[in-house]
């Protein structure tokens, strides 16, 4: 669809719909921004980008209907030029790591003031990258970083902070039991983790950040 070269178009993905109605209002009050369309969850938002041909998808790490990070990949395979800016509440350097490497464009957080959206929006339209100041002091604070998880490995982790035994995961997730342990020693080896009550420690804790 045509428009006007300036304005910039933006689909909001958020399963809450309170959010979503106050970033419209939040960004309705600036005259180059549109909010298009948006979505509740994963399966809606590809349905609907389509139709709405969106300069930014604004989108939350967290949802409930699938994950936010899979969703980045899903929809950068199908639309590689789309600008993805993650809007979140957690600011776990993990999560903006991983964020980062699907393909995300910045990652700005939900209690950041309206100003700052703003110029996360813009910045990434125009082919940079945005990281609100809180989460950029995180991010390169850690020293040295921690090596990143794979998906099946974050999968397995969040699993294992649920209190699911190593037969239940391979189970759910259609692996032998042999390889849901090889995955729990690379998970310690990457962690730097002793034993199996440090893993099961960590994993809880970690659950309990989880968008």
């Amino acid at each position: 669809m045509p428009h006007a070269p300036d304005l910039i178009r933006i689909f909001l993905v958020d399963d809450h719909p309170m959010v979503r109605e106050g970033l419209r209002a939040r960004l309705s009050s600036v005259a180059h921004l549109q909010v298009v369309g948006e979505a509740g969850d994963a399966a809606e938002a590809m349905r609907l980008l389509d139709e709405n041909a969106p300069d930014v998808v604004l989108q939350d790490v967290g949802l409930k209907e699938g994950n936010g990070i899979d969703l980045v990949q899903a929809m950068l395979a199908r639309w590689p030029a789309l600008c993805i800016l993650m809007f979140s509440m957690y600011d776990n350097p993990e999560y903006v790591q991983r964020a980062l490497q699907a393909g995300a464009r910045g990652y700005v957080l939900k209690d950041a003031p309206a100003s700052e959206i703003v110029a996360a929006i813009e910045a990434v339209v125009a082919g940079g990258a945005f990281l609100s100041p809180g989460v950029s002091r995180r991010l390169f604070r850690q020293q040295p970083p921690r090596p990143l998880l794979s998906p099946r490995e974050s999968q397995i982790l969040s699993a294992l902070g649920r209190g699911e035994s190593s037969k239940q995961i391979a189970k759910a997730l259609a692996l032998s039991v042999r390889t849901v342990e090889t995955h729990r020693q690379s998970i310690k080896r990457k962690l730097g983790l002793e034993g199996q009550a440090e893993l099961i420690k960590y994993a809880v804790e970690h659950t309990r950040e989880a968008p």
